[in-house]
């Protein structure tokens, strides 16, 4: 009995502190009267708190309620308290009775060492890790969420572009249609892609189920911080958030995010970045900061109350709320939403016998902690859209590939390493094999970094408006590493372009570099290093490359960026997804022209392309050898201690021989170099959403069966009922179609007939009509074998093109003069007779659906 009564006595003594320091009073004083009451209009006494004391459990069958009033001695907070053996919400249910009864919103849950607050007009109880003030609770009391108000709300493409501009639809700039590009571009009006509007509609569909945490995974450059702005404006708009807070893990991301509210949503709600108005930020609606900043000191839970917060967004969510970060994430009750630009489909749990975990397992958990956060435990996001959607819709751009490996990288991975012999003190010879990870960590190779530089300064792409090295990002192993290629480059390029540049061609930007946050800014404004002279009126950085280790991966947005350059290997996948997309974006360069003539003769400059430069095989690991199904393994135990370097360290800086470190000083020159341009199938890493449908498309016991008895017309309705776009998954047929990297459509049956084997692959549309022509072939059995290839061409661009079709169906012949794909001349090469025949036979015995 002494120990229950302990433990009675140590949640009161507990739950007691925590509501006088949350400003509660149980007695009158020069505050105020008290505000805490134990029955209805009975105040609480000092026997009674002596009482409780004694036997908390004993009151009421084994519960307490405290009730908690306002300043006008109306009921604010039902609290019930249990002893700290006891599970606080075991008394859910009846506190919310007792609550109804005195008509309070909330109910504090507490057994002294875990506290829950919960609103009753929104969601589940959430954790709190303090208890709310009086004026804190007072003020959440007058908002009043509706979560029929969030689904209700209809938000159009132009859902920004309304607060940005009101009465732009009247605007004579928007009625002319061929005026509206420079009216759009002049007043910097942002309109929703289908895809961004597709992300909030999930959001509201899941929110009407009674949902609170989202998680939305979207490729980088695909408008996160645009979508993000839109779900703001849509829960502040509809009253289900007074403020919201966007979180970040970088200082660069915080004030770049905050531009962009600023830009798209000042005319209706005001942002700041918390470090620049501590003071001021509860006259904001929209809080920018980085998430160390409040886990500082614990500045999060000093300055700010759990519900301060109605919604709160994570940018790139799995790096933002790692590890104790969380704890900040999960202070605030509310709204959550998640972003992240790092898919997890590729990362396959262990076996429970894994006991040491190599990167990819701490990368794994990571992901799905993230997963579980944000109401995702089945590791599927609330909504998608992948790096290979981007391409297909022609918003993003994949890479150039140059697989560049020289005589000592191409050793450093080969199975045996490169090996070294070297004599211990004895006199005994020592081979020692150093690995790809061992680069410049305990392997030191000058030659080797001066074919890097070379290769990329003779291969990378230039500006097309300047002519000068386009901008550029190399991604070495270390700090010292770093600082050695920013050296060799300045060095080179003092040599090509005599006194252009005074050692600002390279810049080292990493994190024991003073200021380097505001150089990946400064770079991204093309201001680093001042203004390029190279073209007047013409603005882009005078520096041309920053060299770093992992400053300028995740969310850092520089859409003129020609060339990036892996000068270090990637064992992490999302490292490697992270650091290809920061060329992915689209850009038009002659935006950044500022003399209006000139830029007017430019017309639009777009960027097409981008050089993903791999001296480490990097692309061909993730594409080739990477086994993405593969049980995570036990590493294999060195030989010797390697050092981790990567940012913030230095790695092994000891150059001298014996076994620790090896300096190559033999000259090294690039001995395979290898294009590649990344098609629209896209790399491994991005197809394996269709792999995966596969694997549930084989496992589902009812479709195996239709599919067995062949009957297809059941099984695609099955599919389609019961597989695509369902809240797990959320397949179709389009995300399918280019998650398989097809240049056309695909029907559902063909997804069935793949997904168990019955066709090998699917065919491109070039094999679809070479397959077509040859069954005309067959059936029509032309005599003028002399012209078969020109009917073919014809056939082809009949069923290829809209516009050839819609020109001969018309008989307007003569407008082929003016087609680039066939023309006139092109259908004069086509026997008369067959001029008809072709097009009647193509409507009669071939489907055009899926060359749409």
């Amino acid at each position: 009995m002494a120990k229950l009564v302990n433990k009675e006595a140590a949640a009161r003594i507990k739950i007691n502190r925590l509501l006088e320091d949350a400003g509660w009073r149980f007695f009158d004083d020069e505050k105020g009267p008290s505000n805490i009451v134990l029955e209805p209009n009975i105040k609480i006494t000092q026997n009674d708190l002596d009482a409780l004391g004694k036997n908390l459990e004993s009151v009421k069958n084994g519960y307490i309620d405290f009730l908690l009033l306002d300043k006008d001695g109306k009921p604010l907070i039902v609290l019930e308290a249990k002893s700290e053996d006891k599970n606080p919400l075991s008394g859910k249910e009846q506190a919310r009775k007792y609550a109804r009864s005195q008509n309070t919103r909330f109910v504090i849950l507490s057994n002294g060492n875990i506290h829950y607050l919960w609103d009753l007009e929104q969601g589940n109880p959430a954790v709190i890790a303090k208890f709310p003030s009086p004026n804190e609770i007072s003020n959440h009391y007058a908002f009043k969420p509706d979560v029929d108000r969030i689904a209700g709300e209809q938000v159009g493409l132009d859902y920004i572009a309304l607060v940005q501009m009101p009465g732009y639809a009247q605007e004579a700039g928007w009625k002319v249609e061929a005026e509206r590009p420079a009216f759009t571009e002049k007043n910097k009006l942002r309109f929703l892609r289908r895809y961004q509007q597709r992300a909030i509609e999930k959001l509201q569909e899941e929110a009407k189920k009674g949902a609170m945490r989202f998680l939305f995974e979207m490729a980088t450059g695909t408008g996160k911080t645009l979508t993000s702005a839109a779900i703001i404006r849509l829960f502040l708009k509809t009253r289900n958030a007074k403020r919201a807070l966007f979180l970040v893990d970088r200082l660069e991301l915080e004030a770049q995010a905050d531009k962009a509210f600023k830009e798209y949503l000042r005319n209706d709600f005001t942002s700041i970045v918390f470090k620049e108005q501590r003071d001021d930020w509860r006259k904001a609606d929209i809080v920018v900061t980085t998430v160390q900043s409040l886990m500082f000191n614990d500045k999060y839970r000093n300055i700010f109350s759990p519900t301060d917060f109605d919604l709160v967004i994570s940018d790139e969510a799995h790096r933002s709320i790692g590890g104790n970060a969380r704890a900040v994430f999960e202070y605030f009750v509310g709204y959550k939403l998640g972003l992240t630009a790092t898919p997890k489909d590729y990362l396959k749990r262990p076996s429970d016998r894994t006991v040491e975990r190599d990167p990819r397992e701490t990368e794994r958990r990571m992901m799905l902690d993230t997963y579980r956060t944000f109401g995702c435990a089945s590791g599927e996001p609330t909504f998608r859209y992948s790096l290979l959607d981007g391409v297909k819709d022609g918003f993003l751009i994949n890479p150039y590939v140059l697989d560049a490996r020289t005589g000592v990288t191409t050793q450093l991975l080969s199975d045996q390493g490169f090996v070294v012999t070297t004599a211990d003190e004895n006199g005994n010879e020592l081979e020692e094999a150093y690995a790809g990870r061992d680069f410049e960590k305990r392997f030191f190779a000058e030659g080797t970094n001066q074919a890097f530089c070379k290769t990329l300064l003779q291969h990378g792409l230039r500006d097309p408006i300047s002519g000068e090295f386009g901008k550029t990002i190399a991604f070495a192993v270390s700090q010292n590493h770093a600082a050695k290629i920013a050296q060799i480059l300045n060095e080179m390029a003092d040599q090509l372009w005599p006194g252009r540049y005074q050692s600002d061609f390279a810049i080292q930007v990493t994190s024991h570099v003073a200021d380097a946050q505001k150089m990946t800014v400064n770079f991204a404004n093309n201001n680093l290093g001042g203004h390029s002279d190279f073209v007047e009126n013409y603005r882009t950085s005078r520096a041309r490359v920053c060299v770093t280790v992992g400053m300028m991966t995740t969310g850092y947005d520089c859409p003129d960026i020609l060339n990036l350059a892996l000068m270090r290997p990637i064992f992490s996948p999302s490292d490697f997804v992270q650091i290809k997309g920061r060329g992915t974006r689209k850009h038009n360069f002659s935006n950044e022209m500022f003399e209006p003539t000139k830029k007017e003769a430019l017309g639009e400059v777009k960027k097409t392309s981008f050089r993903l430069f791999d001296f480490f095989a990097n692309c061909e690991y993730f594409e080739e050898r990477f086994q993405y199904d593969e049980e995570l393994k036990l590493p294999s135990p060195s030989a010797m201690p390697v050092s981790t370097g990567g940012e913030g360290q230095t790695g092994s800086t000891t150059q001298s021989g014996g076994p620790d470190a090896y300096e190559h000083f033999d000259p090294d020159e690039v001995v395979s170099q290898v294009e590649r341009q990344i098609g629209e199938e896209g790399m491994r890493i991005d197809r394996e959403m269709f792999r995966k449908f596969e694997d549930k498309a084989r496992a589902d016991a009812k479709l195996a069966e239709l599919v067995t008895q062949q009957n297809w017309e059941a099984a695609t309705r099955h599919v389609i009922e019961e597989v695509f776009d369902k809240p797990s998954d959320f397949f179709t047929l389009e995300k399918l179609r280019n998650a398989a990297g097809v240049d056309r459509r695909i029907s559902v049956r063909e997804l069935i007939e793949k997904a168990f084997g019955f066709i090998p692959k699917f065919k491109s549309k070039a094999e679809l009509i070479e397959d077509e022509f040859q069954k005309f072939l067959a059936d029509q059995k032309p005599e003028e074998a002399d012209r078969i290839r020109e009917m073919r061409y014809f056939f082809e661009a009949y069923i290829r093109d809209a516009h050839v079709r819609a020109k001969i169906d018309a008989g307007h012949f003569a407008d082929l003069n003016v087609n680039p794909t066939f023309t006139t001349r092109d259908l004069k090469e086509v026997p008369p007779a067959w001029r008809k025949r072709i097009p009647e036979y193509i409507k009669d015995y071939v489907s055009l659906n899926p060359f749409l």
